[in-house]
């Protein structure tokens, strides 16, 4: 998968572990509009759980989550 293919943003969190790639989900999430979509690439397996329990809290949409060798990637809709 190319790495932007379609995404409005795309969210570099290898090698971050947690809270870090749900703190820069957030502070991604706040410069976007709705409709837009992100695509977080990380390598901590925790990302499965807390980053759709956040999305669920603020009000946004995990359309898809994938693994992809070490990586997982989590795409995102934005909402409000």
């Amino acid at each position: 998968m190319s790495e932007n293919a379609g995404f409005t943003e795309v969210l570099n969190a290898r090698g971050l572990l947690c809270p870090m790639p749900v703190i820069k989900t957030q502070n991604i999430i706040k410069t976007l509009s709705p409709g837009d979509t992100l695509l977080v690439i990380s390598t901590d397996p925790g990302v499965k759980q807390d980053i759709p329990t956040w999305c669920r809290i603020n009000g946004h949409e995990v359309l898809e989550i994938k693994e992809e060798e070490l990586e997982i990637l989590i795409s995102i809709l934005v909402k409000e």
